[in-house]
């Protein structure tokens, strides 16, 4: 299960009162910051950007691939552990508007995790210390330590222990 906060709206859904959630022009601070991000190719500079701007934590040796999008409005709620892969194009957030609510959570990705191109974090996720996450996976569930998770919805394909198994095999 996720870890959110709810907040409930009346009236309007629950996009129509952003600037009631978050400041508009910390949305346009952070959206120039992670263009900026996005598309260079220095990933110490990404980092720095990232936890200077933003108030990311992040991990040293971590690494965010080309067009990775972190949330635009809530980047602080976002943790990157040491010497982590983030897969081009992935979108980690940090909230979800719904017509009735909104709800922000906490995004930690653990030590040594790899998370696949074109995957979409949820808010409210932990992902393991050294989990992989395949490619374009919807995580919406938390991920166990070493486990070997995919698809969407996503399901783990092997756990820690199976993960060890394979490695011994091999």
């Amino acid at each position: 299960m996720r870890n959110t906060e709810r907040h409930f709206v009346t009236g309007s859904n629950s996009l129509w009162h952003i600037y009631k959630t978050v400041p508009f022009w910390k949305v346009a601070k952070n959206f120039i910051v992670i263009q900026m991000a996005r598309y260079t190719p220095f990933l110490p500079m990404k980092n720095w950007l990232y936890k200077t701007f933003l108030r990311m934590k992040v991990g040293e040796h971590s690494s965010f691939a080309l067009m990775v999008m972190p949330d635009v409005m809530f980047p602080e709620k976002i943790t990157v552990g040491r010497n982590s892969v983030i897969g081009y194009n992935t979108t980690i957030l940090a909230h979800e508007y719904l017509i009735n609510e909104y709800r922000l959570g906490e995004v930690i990705i653990g030590d040594e995790v790899l998370i696949g191109a074109n995957t979409t974090i949820l808010p409210g996720v932990t992902i393991g210390d050294g989990a992989i996450v395949s490619a374009s996976t919807l995580v919406n569930k938390d991920v166990p330590a070493g486990a070997f998770v995919g698809g969407n919805p996503m399901k783990i394909i092997y756990t820690a222990e199976q993960m060890a198994e394979r490695q011994l095999k091999t």
